[in-house]
């Protein structure tokens, strides 16, 4: 395989709303550029994208694969990443690593959910976009409308490079508007396609829209734009010009239409990508800091700087071990290499380099910046971090992944396993950083977190699978907390006498509440020697513990302010024991007369959905105790803000995939605590007694 300079090196992230083709229209431009022999499928699990057992099972993607192919002397690496929101996260560190994102639509749905989330990151990685309206060959394909909705949500930079003549079922044809020529390709998959002129009756519309491609190259560059004022027109070569500036400036973005499984349009599309798309050179230069300081460093890509790779996934393979995916930012990186990850201040050999296409793996020598591969058996490498020239050690921004949407417990099946879970599911972390594993010392249970229900059961089933660990998912516990609203006075007397020494300790304590989120305020107002020094922090000491277990229902108490102002003593049985007893009595005492109640954690969601599930998303956060705080418009979506108690939130993202028919998507974070209506904090409380 030969070596290929920045210059001419491809970085293209497929992203879009999930089942719109995206691993489809991967294999279709694999097989035109003769990577492979015959076009895989989706519904028979025989694509190079989906190679992973879980993918052929369900028929989605769930990984990000790695796919490369040659067209027109330069390198594409291409990136099919899941649109199942569940799986974002893969969306995430892959954008981190590409120069464009390819975002694909379907032509009947248009501009979906998926779509907005996935944009959106590639937005803000400044990373350019190519449209492409898949599945024209459907019945009810709309092209216009679809180019429409495109423009309406993100602006009037998209810039139409085709017509479709024959949209819908028999679609074979369209016009090219760069080449100003019909373009009919066979139904049969073979990719074959012939060329003749424009039809009169498309003529006028086709010559309309070409000199809107010209005009939009000649805004792409000042120099352009003061010869288009002057000629009217432009030459080809400027017309390349432009548009090459304007996509890598995202001031421009095309769109092109093909129906991937009938592999139409594919091979235009490839050629656009290659001869107009963005090299790794027409990307802003990255700012690395140096190891274990705050100085910037400029990374360029360039061949003769010093090395910088990114690792932007790992994924675990039988036989292989993990396999880090990486792209190389600077330098060149070698096989045999001794490299430092900064990340990890620890020293790493690389060994075998290779390119993939899914599974396939070719080994190569050498990778140049700005290219993508992939290496394997490195001793402590992970997902987001730096490998560096020793000299130089510079670190890269890593990946900023997304927080989890969905909790819940686990529990081992079988007695001795949670030594071998615990490791599994550390490991699967270090693989899939949007999956988050936490032992809650307050609640006595180990909690997973992911991106979905679908995303958990994904992270089991692997635990299962690779570390021989079975574990059961039960609802997780909610950290409830405990607090008052009034205040009182109590007293209480510790004294017992059984033979030889006594305790004694006597306290006075006057307990009120504090602003919510204040925690604990402990007063020591004794005077006069009431009680000596000495035992004054044992009194505090027990008030804290008995706080810790909570009165009410054995939750944590929050948000008091307890003043010791009184008591007295014994010379002789008083102790530090004694002091400790009588003030965590005391606190218990005086909590249930100061009108004691509980609190719960209540977290702000963001829902995003079609119009059409406005109502019936509403109706189900109300029901869940919600409360809406705001509605937005974007585009063709509805934002819903609420504030939900995290103990009705316990699988939301499959309720709302079920009320959207998977069109709705959910983003949450903590907000505060709350009190717990009267009527709910009965039950609780019965369940903690029950349970002691």
């Amino acid at each position: 395989m030969k070596e290929y300079a920045p210059e001419n090196i491809r970085n293209l992230a497929i992203i879009g709303h999930s089942t719109v083709g995206k691993t489809t229209l991967a294999e279709a431009m694999l097989f035109s550029a003769g990577e492979l022999t015959r076009l895989g499928s989706t519904d028979d699990g025989s694509t190079a994208s989906d190679y992973n057992g879980d993918e052929i099972e369900r028929k989605i993607s769930i990984n990000t694969s790695l796919l490369h192919c040659s067209w027109k002397n330069n390198k594409i690496n291409i990136l099919d990443t899941p649109g199942y929101s569940d799986f974002i996260g893969e969306v995430k560190g892959t954008l981190r690593v590409a120069d464009m994102a390819l975002v694909v639509l379907n032509a009947v749905s248009g501009v979906e959910v998926g779509t907005e989330s996935t944009w959106e990151i590639a937005d803000g990685y400044g990373v350019s976009n190519v449209f492409f309206l898949n599945r024209m060959d459907k019945e009810h394909a709309n092209f216009d409308t679809s180019f429409a909705a495109i423009q309406d949500r993100f602006g009037g930079k998209a810039a139409q490079m085709q017509i479709p003549v024959n949209a819908g079922e028999g679609f074979d044809s369209f016009i090219d508007l760069l080449e100003m020529k019909l373009v009919k390709y066979e139904t049969d998959g073979s990719g074959k396609f012939a060329t003749s002129d424009i039809p009169d009756s498309h003529k006028e519309v086709a010559e309309t829209l070409h000199e809107k491609i010209v005009e939009m190259a000649a805004e792409s560059d000042d120099e352009l734009l003061e010869k288009f004022f002057e000629e009217g027109t432009l030459t080809d070569e400027e017309v390349v010009r432009g548009l090459q500036a304007g996509i890598a400036s995202r001031t421009l973005f095309p769109v092109l239409c093909g129906a991937a499984a009938s592999n139409i349009g594919v091979q235009h599309l490839l050629t656009f990508v290659s001869d107009y798309g963005n090299s790794p050179l027409q990307r802003p230069s990255e700012m690395a800091k140096k190891a274990g300081g705050v100085e910037e460093i400029e990374v360029a890509c360039d061949v003769s700087a010093p090395l910088s790779v990114l690792v932007f996934k790992t994924v675990s393979e039988a036989h292989i071990g993990e396999m880090s995916f990486f792209r190389v930012k600077s330098g060149k990186l070698s096989a045999g290499d001794d490299v430092q990850n900064t990340s990890r201040k620890v020293t790493e050999k690389v060994g075998q380099i290779f390119l993939m296409n899914g599974k396939n793996r070719k080994e190569v020598g050498v990778l140049n910046a700005g290219d993508i591969g992939a290496t394997v058996k490195l001793k402590d490498t992970h997902t987001g971090n730096t490998l560096s020239d020793k000299r130089t050690q510079v670190v890269l921004e890593g990946i900023d992944f997304p927080p989890p949407v969905i909790r819940v417990a686990v529990e081992p099946k079988a007695k001795g396993d949670e030594d071998k879970i615990s490791t599994g599911l550390h490991t699967l972390h270090e693989q899939d950083p949007t999956f988050v594993v936490n032992y809650d010392s307050e609640l006595h249970q180990t909690i997973i977190s992911g991106q979905g229900e679908l995303h958990l059961d994904i992270v089991v089933k692997r635990l299962k699978e690779k570390f021989g660990a079975e574990v059961k998912l039960v609802e997780p516990r909610i950290p409830y907390r405990e607090t008052i609203h009034g205040k009182t006075q109590m007293q209480h007397k510790y004294k017992k006498q059984s033979g030889g020494r006594g305790q004694y300790g006597d306290v006075y304590i006057r307990i009120e509440p504090l602003p919510s989120g204040s925690g604990f305020e402990f007063a020591d107002e004794i005077v006069g020697g009431a009680i000596p020094n000495k035992f004054i922090p044992a009194v505090e000491k027990g008030i804290r513990e008995a706080m810790e277990d909570g009165v009410l229902a054995g939750y944590r108490v929050q948000d008091v302010r307890i003043a010791l102002y009184d008591g007295s003593y014994h010379n002789v049985d008083s102790s530090e024991m004694a002091f400790k007893i009588a003030g965590s009595m005391a606190f218990k005492k005086a909590f249930l007369e100061a009108r004691p109640v509980l609190l719960e954690p209540v977290y702000d969601v963001q829902v995003k959905v079609p119009e059409e599930y406005m109502g019936d998303v509403m109706g189900d956060v109300s029901s869940r105790r919600g409360k809406i705080s705001g509605m937005d418009t974007e585009g063709p979506f509805q934002i819903v803000n609420a504030k939900v108690p995290l103990a009705e939130l316990y699988k939301y993202s499959t309720t709302l995939r079920s009320i959207s028919h998977g069109r709705g998507i959910h983003k949450r974070k903590f907000s505060h605590y709350e009190t717990v209506p009267q009527d709910v904090a009965k039950k609780i409380i019965a369940e903690s007694q029950e349970q002691e």
